[in-house]
């Protein structure tokens, strides 16, 4: 379907061509409901109403320009992966195996979307505008994945990202998509399957109290007490 009005002005008659038929497309696909999702520069397919108000909003808000891929309203799955996110590959890989090989987990870590891709395809797509306005080395997802890492090596506590994600947030040109908050940071991480687990480490930084470490009380390399 062509897309190319959600760029035209809105008083122009392509917007409102466009418009209706994406109404119409949204209506012929989502025979259940009764109410969609909004997808106006206010509403970002937050919020759910009827047609009609929907209509109202794309008017006088205009469109979320950014909403390039219509899963919310009926667009296949198989479309959104293969034709519209376009899916790097690089040696091999995507930037999906380059979440998972960041956070050292495998592919059975990202649990199970098929119950639901639509979610997962809203979660990729935010994550995939850059970190700020032309920015071309680091998207939303991969900034915050180094950044996670960095709070992993180093122990840092939920505070501590936090603060370190608003400075970096202040520091990035105005427009920037660092979170705000180690919540809406985990709020994607989670979306994506991934998730962390706390460990106990050697004050020296020998071993990890993990596997055959579990339920040592010392450590093995330097005798030093687990609970110091």
């Amino acid at each position: 379907m062509d897309k190319a009005w959600m760029h035209s002005d809105r008083r122009s008659k392509a917007y409102e061509f466009g418009v209706e038929a994406f109404l119409n497309f949204a209506v012929e696909n989502l025979l259940t409901a009764t109410h969609i999702r909004c997808p106006c520069v206010k509403c970002v397919n937050l919020k759910l109403f009827g047609v009609g108000i929907i209509r109202d909003h794309l008017y006088f808000n205009g469109i979320d320009q950014s909403y390039k891929n219509w899963t919310f309203h009926g667009e296949p799955w198989e479309a959104t992966t293969n034709a519209s996110r376009n899916v790097e590959e690089d040696d091999g890989h995507s930037r999906y195996s380059f979440v998972s090989e960041e956070i050292d987990m495998d592919d059975n870590d990202f649990g199970d979307f098929g119950s639901d891709p639509y979610e997962f395809a809203n979660v990729i797509g935010d994550g995939d505008q850059p970190v700020y306005p032309g920015c071309r080395k680091y998207t939303k997802l991969s900034a915050l994945v180094k950044l996670y890492n960095l709070k992993a090596k180093h122990g840092m506590s939920d505070v501590c990202f936090t603060e370190l994600l608003i400075l970096q947030g202040d520091l990035l040109p105005e427009g920037n998509t660092i979170p705000t908050s180690m919540y809406e940071a985990k709020k994607t991480l989670c979306a994506l399957g991934l998730s962390y687990e706390k460990m106990h480490a050697c004050p020296n930084d020998c071993i990890l109290y993990r596997k055959e470490y579990e339920d040592s009380t010392n450590c093995p390399t330097c005798g030093i007490s687990r609970w110091k």
